[in-house]
């Protein structure tokens, strides 16, 4: 069951940045493009510590798995419950509908698609809450290169390697361009420290 929910061509640029807030009115991952002010979204953690991970950068080299770079969402991509799909990691037991959008109320529901990112083919982007009730993303950090994603929607299954996790400025959006590679950027907020966000990126295992 879902944890607090139901069950070479260049694609688009991913537009307009607009950072996201938690219900502490803390700055939250961005999306892409420039800044918007600050309205709304997942919340920075400010209780707790991230442990040993502090300044963490670890990387591999992404495997070759070209792809057509994009996919747009479509009203047929939808399932009953109103997700585009699941994101499973076994590492950390999570399994978490994906729904369309970063905005608070959608991130109450699972974790959250990049509007602007693609939904199969190419870098999907998600982002999620890391404590409270929906804490969903709150130890993608603990992810290990090698470690597994599986990202599910009505296109199929795709299982991905994690290949890094980094800790970024809240305003670095180098992990949301495009890709002709298949992968995933996860994002989430770091505890204590609002000017940051983890980003955890995999490659789709071919």
């Amino acid at each position: 069951m879902i944890n607090g929910s139901m069950t070479a061509v260049l694609p688009p640029s991913l537009g307009t940045m607009q950072t996201l807030l938690g219900e502490s009115g803390s700055a939250g991952v961005p999306t892409a493009g420039t800044i918007a002010p600050a309205d709304s979204a997942f919340p920075v953690d400010t209780s707790g510590s991230i442990g040993g991970n502090s300044n963490l950068t670890i990387q591999q080299t992404p495997m070759d798995n070209a792809s057509s770079g994009y996919t747009d969402v479509s009203s047929d991509m939808y399932y009953e419950d109103g997700s585009l799909g699941t994101l499973t990691i076994p590492a950390i037991d999570l399994e978490v509908g994906v729904y369309q959008g970063t905005d608070a109320a959608t991130l109450k529901k699972g974790a959250g698609h990049f509007e602007d990112s693609s939904i199969w083919d190419g870098n999907v982007a998600i982002a999620a809450h890391n404590r409270g009730a929906n804490n969903y993303f709150g130890r993608i950090h603990t992810l290990e290169l090698g470690d597994r994603i599986i990202l599910t929607t009505r296109q199929g299954t795709r299982t991905y390697e994690v290949s890094s996790v980094s800790k970024v400025d809240e305003s670095d959006r180098s992990g949301l361009t495009s890709s002709a590679s298949n992968m995933l950027s996860l994002y989430t907020c770091v505890r204590d420290e609002r000017d940051f966000r983890w980003c955890v990126q995999a490659n789709e295992i071919v």
